[in-house]
Order: structure tokens, then C-alpha cells, then sequence
């Protein structure tokens, strides 16, 4: 991530037009308050992890940006989650998002 990025956000969400822009910033934040209380990942399923062990509202978040803008801005909220977390839930989001559009970490 560049200086710049750091700043003034990743350029995928820069160039967003205002309402889906907020749209996307509402939901990192949501994205990032998961990984905080919940984590992306669950060593058992139930209650807000599926039958994989996956967040159930993270990956809907996923599909969400995906549905918004694509791989690109995936890739910008998998940044902004390791930038505001850590390397390792940035990895574990990689996980949970398995299987939504074309998300390959």
C-alpha cells in the first residue's frame, strides 16, 4: 500500500460514485467490527458461521462489493481489513470468501 493509499483510501474506492461509495464504506466498517468481535473464521459451525465455518454476514458483505465493484474493489476492502486488523485476519477474510464471484486470495 502506498502512501497515498493510505490517506486517501485505496483508488477502487476513490473513484466509486457518492452513494455507492458510502455504501462501501459502510460496509468495511461492518467488516472490520466482524473481525474484531467475531473473527472470519470458526473452528465450529453455528450461530453466525455456516456449515463451513464461514462468517455468514462477512461473506454476504463479500457479495455485496463484489455485486458493487467487482474483484478490484474486494481486493481494496481485503487491504483496508489488513491495514485496520491484521495480516492474519486479512487471511482469514481470504478464506471466508471463498467461492464469491471471482475472489482468489
Amino acid at each position: 500500500m502506498s502512501i497515498w493509499e493510505a490517506i486517501f483510501g485505496h483508488p477502487a474506492i476513490r473513484q466509486l460514485p457518492p452513494e455507492p461509495k458510502r455504501e462501501v464504506k459502510r460496509l468495511l466498517d461492518e467488516l472490520v467490527r466482524i473481525g474484531k468481535t467475531d473473527d472470519f473464521l470458526s473452528t465450529h459451525p453455528g450461530g453466525d458461521f455456516n456449515v463451513r465455518c464461514l462468517h455468514k454476514r462477512a461473506r454476504r458483505i463479500g457479495q455485496q462489493i463484489n455485486e458493487i465493484g467487482g474483484l478490484e474493489l474486494m481486493y481494496a476492502a481485503r487491504s483496508h481489513v489488513k491495514r485496520k486488523l491484521t495480516p492474519v485476519m486479512a487471511e482469514h477474510l481470504d478464506y471466508c470468501w471463498q467461492d464469491i464471484g471471482e475472489w482468489q486470495p
